[in-house]
């Protein structure tokens, strides 16, 4: 449970930086849990709407195959976002060291 409630705010960071490169919903999933952060469909398909909705994704549909699937794209807005939201992600990791007591 805490696991889960660490990745929650990490998952539009992660999307955020993934989606860089264009990529639709399920592989997106699998690449998210490759990397360790394991989202339900249930979540992860309401949050692209979401972040689509704040302008920080864009989407297209790719027809050109049997089965059309919508790719999402990280917007411009969304970059500096996700610049701005790692530069806070490193504060925090420096911040949390310093409280163990490392440098």
């Amino acid at each position: 449970m805490h696991l889960q409630e660490l990745r929650r705010g990490t998952v539009v960071l992660a999307c955020l930086l993934i989606l860089q490169q264009p990529n639709y919903g399920y592989a997106l999933l699998d690449l998210l849990d490759r990397h360790g952060f394991a989202v339900d469909a249930n979540t992860l398909y309401p949050l692209l709407r979401r972040l689509e909705k704040q302008g920080l994704l864009t989407s297209d549909w790719n027809t050109e195959e049997s089965r059309p699937r919508k790719f999402y794209r990280t917007s411009d807005e969304g970059i500096a976002l996700s610049d701005t939201l790692r530069r806070d992600w490193d504060e925090l990791g420096t911040a949390l060291h310093s409280l163990k007591g490392e440098s």
